[in-house]
């Protein structure tokens, strides 16, 4: 199979590309002149198309002969104007599907995220037959929940697009993550306990998990048109997998605690400066509402329907997550190039 991978420079599109080399397939990456394409450079067989998802002959050059198109690609970041989360997430992706159905690709996966239903509140075992949400949270979820119903939205018989939601990728390769940014403050002691006293759960996904997820739905005749959540299959405890995490990579114990409502607070402050245009086209917020929820709201996710339709069955572990982790920082050199201090 020939297949085309958008965001192969990225953490899991990386991954993808590894598993569509594994198995056999030919591989071909739309990246930028600029892009690091160093990782890449191990497979000597890639096909390389140069352009932007913004532009449609790159589109259209890029999908030409493809079998199977993984969209990894997005704005994940806090960083961004509604313009640009609207030209990244929505335009292009409407773009990429429109341009690869008109050149016969055959299959569309598409990644999406959970987060587009996060509202501040508990969500525990919740599955596809949840509804979206009546307003989003911010734009990156906004965004993403669009694309998502586009991309399901243009499934045929012959264009079989499903989205896939994994929740909380982590694993080795990642250098900018929610994992190496609450470990860098970890190290410098400036992370807080947030928790409240409170246990918080979790279903998050290791990146090779959410791989193996991309590959076996672009194989199914029965996801066409549906979405479907991609986790570890393994119900954590958000902060004593936060302090397992700082254990394994020596950083000093949380001690600090501060109240989630005084945050969620500072938080919605700079929530409301962000608004503006020109200050968020420049720069991340140092704190969102959105970050301090995904740590004092417990997420998680029912894959039923992902075992039923594609046969999935996360390999990978909390156990094996955190060694294999662990492994990668010392090859690279140590947590501080993990975490870039």
């Amino acid at each position: 199979m020939k297949v085309l991978i958008t965001g192969a420079t990225g953490f899991l599109g990386s991954y993808i590309v590894d598993k569509c080399i594994e198995q056999g397939d030919s591989v071909r990456v739309l990246v930028r002149k600029t892009s690091n394409i160093d990782y890449l450079k191990k497979y000597p067989d890639i096909e390389y198309a140069y352009g932007d998802l913004t532009d449609l002959a790159s589109l259209r050059n890029a999908t030409k002969g493809i079998d199977a198109v993984y969209h990894s690609a997005a704005r994940v970041t806090t960083q961004g104007d509604r313009t640009q989360f609207y030209n990244d997430n929505v335009l292009s992706t409407r773009s990429l599907v429109d341009e690869a159905k008109k050149q016969g690709v055959k299959r569309f996966v598409f990644i999406s995220s959970p987060s587009i239903f996060f509202d501040f509140s508990h969500q525990n075992n919740i599955d596809e037959t949840y509804a979206y949400p009546q307003k989003y949270i911010n734009l990156y979820s906004e965004t993403k929940a669009l694309a998502e119903q586009y991309v399901m939205s243009a499934n045929t018989e012959n264009f079989i697009t499903c989205s896939l939601r994994p929740r909380g990728i982590w694993g080795a390769r990642d250098t900018t993550g929610f994992v190496p940014k609450i470990l860098l403050g970890m190290l410098k002691e400036k992370f807080p306990d947030m928790s409240d006293g409170k246990d918080i759960y979790a279903t998050l996904c290791h990146v090779e998990n959410a791989a193996d997820a991309c590959i076996l739905a672009a194989k199914s005749d029965k996801v066409g048109g549906k979405a479907y959540f991609i986790t570890d299959d393994e119900v954590v405890n958000v902060w004593g997998f936060l302090n397992q995490l700082g254990k394994t990579f020596k950083a000093p114990p949380i001690k600090k605690k501060i109240s989630p409502k005084v945050l969620m607070r500072i938080g919605g402050l700079f929530d409301l400066i962000w608004k503006i245009p020109v200050l968020a086209r420049k720069v991340e917020a140092p704190l969102s509402r959105y970050a301090v929820g995904l740590l004092t709201y417990s997420s998680t996710f029912d894959i039923s329907a992902a075992k039923k339709d594609f046969d999935y069955q996360p390999k990978i572990n909390q156990d094996k997550g955190m060694a294999s982790l662990q492994q990668w920082v010392n090859k690279i050199g140590g947590i501080d190039k993990f975490v870039g201090r």
